[in-house]
């Protein structure tokens, strides 16, 4: 069956790069595993496609890392010079003792510049999910020039993508940081959180076959220990900080005028769909698809977002 699978969806990708019009089109390139040092720290990252080729850089989402890309990669790899790192203290990646390091979003865009330094990748587009998009719009202030364009699905930079709840939600954790507002939210970094809060929270039940438990399985296996749901727990008291950044941001965006793809699962309750709406604000040319999928879309429609990547890199 696992052969079968993988040669099922290797033809799948194969009519995915000819029906987009591709008269070079050839079958995905292997995937690689690798690591690279950055300050020190060894990153993971998954890589594929030709290095001459326009770059796309997929930045993951909690309390996921670059394993939820696994479909998407070798769609967009006959094409494109794709990278896919995990973030320190997801994944593969080394993950420092949350007592002895703070975990937060400038640190984790530090290691995904340092790992771009280190490949040598100059310009690229930022693909950005969740915790991916602080990420890819601290790299975005840090170098504006070097975003060539910017694709987001549910990684949010708006208040109107946010609910009441969640930012209270957010307000308070990175507030109040006595031993009972960290039980709660160590509890959201276990099995019952992630499994029936995260990946089948949006998904009617009965279309949860085309959920793969590989996703939470995977994500769960770096959740083990402590440690490893307390460097969440760090982010999670940090993410304020991304909506404080929120006004610099879409200032950014104003002044650049990024091309910019948004597909975005509306059925999302955490991230809102006014929330991608909200990007053509600032980005009045900007295509803007609403799925009809949750929080994580790429695991329920990963063929209809490449589609859109593949028609959206071509245009532009």
């Amino acid at each position: 069956m696992p052969v079968l699978l993988t040669f099922t969806f290797t033809l799948f990708a194969f009519a995915l790069l000819t029906s987009c019009g591709n008269d070079d089109y050839k079958l995905p390139p292997k995937t690689y595993y690798r690591y690279a040092e950055v300050d020190g720290r060894r990153i993971f990252y998954r890589e594929a496609g030709d290095p001459s080729r326009p770059a796309i850089v997929l930045l993951h989402g909690y309390p996921a890392s670059s394993h939820q890309y696994r479909e998407l990669i070798p769609m967009l790899s006959a094409k494109y010079h794709v990278i896919a790192p995990d973030n320190l203290g997801s994944g593969y990646s080394d993950r420092p003792d949350p007592a002895e390091f703070d975990y937060t979003f400038d640190a984790l865009a530090d290691h995904a510049e340092g790992l771009l330094d280190v490949l040598g990748v100059g310009k690229f587009t930022l693909y950005m999910q969740d915790f991916g998009a602080p990420v890819g719009f601290r790299l975005m202030e840090r170098n504006p020039d070097r975003v060539e364009a910017i694709i987001v699905q549910n990684g949010n930079a708006y208040d109107e993508g946010l609910t009441s709840v969640r930012k209270e939600f957010f307000r308070r954790a990175h507030e109040d940081k006595s031993p009972e507002s960290v039980a709660i939210l160590y509890e959201r970094t276990g099995a019952p959180a992630i499994i029936d809060g995260q990946y089948l929270r949006d998904v009617p039940e009965g279309k949860r076959g085309i959920m793969s438990p590989d996703s939470w399985t995977h994500d769960l296996a770096f959740l083990r220990t402590e440690k490893d749901r307390m460097i969440q727990v760090g982010l999670y008291q940090d993410y304020q900080t991304n909506i404080d950044s929120y006004p610099r941001w879409q200032k950014l965006m104003r002044e650049r005028q990024y091309p910019a793809l948004i597909v975005w699962g509306k059925n999302d309750p955490a991230f809102i769909a006014p929330g991608a709406e909200a990007y053509l604000r600032d980005l009045p040319d900007a295509e803007l698809h609403l799925l009809d999928a949750g929080h994580f879309a790429l695991e329920e429609k990963p063929d209809e977002i490449a589609r859109h990547i593949l028609e959206f890199m071509e245009n532009i």
